[in-house]
């Protein structure tokens, strides 16, 4: 991505042989490991991404199937909205934030494929004791340690995945991972609203969190550890303090305005998704199971559609148009794409169903940001800096988004209920939307200085 001789080669593979390009590997020093031989194998390399997408998949399945038990749990506790957007971000981002750059730090310097699987295997273990918690406090601290185990997930992985994908396949492999996004949410909306019909809200954490122990020994006994930048051949070095990694990412204007746009854009999609269901349920009096079924599918299959669309889209026009600004004015565009038909479900629609139909617009215009703002952050630091660069990019999605979106959300309800009643939902949610124009503001700063800054990423 910052146009160096090994993303040149790698472009010049892909494009002569047609289909799957071969890793430009340093046949000096690892073409004679095992592992490296591994990653020159394409399947193998898919199989690694298929299995850190479905882990993925998993930590949005724990981190987001309380949306769906809001109702329960509301009623059980004896919560206010702004309770449970506490539990709902707050909690999870609090610790999710702060110990993610710590551990990003530890994956930039040690083996990123064993974080994973003990990170996979905490979340889980957390996940499953939500189910016991009695009261607010302890259903809070269970959360905090979901986060805790979620902080140690994302950024080593995509920092495995940055290593055995060229630059030019990066914003697509990354858009492949990130559907564990979108596809935990659908499963966690789907299967939590089944499950519900047979079990309390308690048994239902402990069923979706236990599983994820299985997946941790799979990460542990399959995949292998790459070596650092070994699809582009560039030089291992000792790896730099997190404040030479947060100094040049701060000097860059263009990584300043993509991590606050990626923060607002999180507030949007967490403070709505996390309502989305209560909405469903409160104001249209939608079944439980056709929340799931109907509002569930919806927003799963259209968050698919956007986010890997988002990475092939960016890495198709960037490259046929030789313009790098294209990673940013994709999700700049369809940031913006998904205001109106948010607002038309929110405000105009008169059933669940027509409201959950009008969100497929959202969900899909939503989707397309976190692959290219996952590349160009890799794209403007050192080999070994990914992980950091992710854990401080998601520092700004989970702190501001996250952290903030479901409380905020939360407290406009309960600020507005006083007025409007019931219908207070209705209006916060439609009121956090309108954040979507800012962020948009801020992916259009990124684009005027994103060439430049990438032209100075260190070698």
């Amino acid at each position: 991505m910052s146009g160096d001789s090994a993303s040149k080669q790698a472009s010049t593979n892909n494009s002569s042989g047609g289909g799957e390009p071969e890793l430009p590997i340093d046949s000096s020093t690892d073409a004679t490991t095992d592992t490296t031989k591994a990653y020159a194998n394409p399947y193998y390399r898919y199989l690694v991404l298929g299995i850190l997408t479905s882990v993925y998949v998993s930590s949005f399945i724990d981190r987001q199937v309380i949306s769906i038990l809001a109702e329960p749990i509301i009623e059980d506790l004896q919560l206010s909205d702004t309770q449970f957007g506490i539990l709902s971000g707050f909690a999870f981002a609090l610790i999710y934030a702060t110990m993610g750059i710590p551990i990003a730090r530890l994956a930039d310097i040690g083996n990123r494929r064993n974080i994973v699987a003990i990170a996979v295997t905490v979340w889980s273990v957390m996940t499953a004791l939500s189910g016991f918690a009695q009261n607010f406090t302890q259903l809070f601290l269970a959360r905090v340690g979901v986060g805790l185990g979620q902080a140690g997930g994302s950024p080593p992985s995509h920092s495995i995945v940055s290593d055995i994908f060229p630059p030019e396949q990066r914003a697509t492999a990354l858009s492949i991972y990130s559907l564990g996004v979108y596809g935990g949410r659908l499963l966690s909306v789907l299967g939590g609203a089944y499950l519900l019909q047979w079990f309390d809200w308690r048994v239902v954490f402990i069923v979706v969190g236990l599983p994820g122990v299985f997946m941790g020994v799979i990460v542990r006994l399959v995949i292998k550890e790459p070596p650092r930048g070994m699809t582009e051949q560039r030089e291992d070095v000792a790896a730099p303090t997190f404040r030479e990694v947060l100094s040049l990412l701060w000097s860059r204007k263009s990584f300043r305005h993509l991590s606050f746009a990626c923060g607002l854009h999180a507030v949007v999609t967490y403070g709505t998704s996390g309502f989305m269901p209560l909405f469903l349920r409160r104001i249209h009096d939608m079944p439980m199971l056709d929340v799931g079924l109907i509002y569930g599918l919806v927003m799963g299959i259209g968050g698919l559609i956007g986010t890997f669309g988002g990475g092939w889209l960016s890495d198709r026009l960037a490259n046929s148009r030789d313009d790098q600004r294209w990673y940013m004015w994709v999700p700049m565009i369809t940031t913006l794409f998904a205001i109106p038909p948010a607002l038309a479900a929110l405000l105009l629609m008169d059933s669940g169903t027509a409201a959950s139909l009008m969100w497929f617009g959202t969900v899909f215009g939503a989707g397309f940001y976190l692959a290219p703002s996952i590349a160009m952050s890799h794209g403007l630091v050192g080999l070994r800096m990914r992980a950091t660069a992710s854990a401080i990019l998601f520092f700004m999605i989970n702190i501001i988004g996250l952290g903030f979106g479901p409380l905020i959300t939360g407290f406009l309800s309960d600020w507005l209920t006083p007025q409007f009643g019931d219908e207070a939902l209705r209006y916060a949610l439609a009121l956090i939307v309108l954040v979507n124009f800012w962020c948009a503001a801020h992916f259009y700063l990124a684009s005027r200085s994103i060439r430049d800054d990438l032209s100075k990423a260190p070698a």
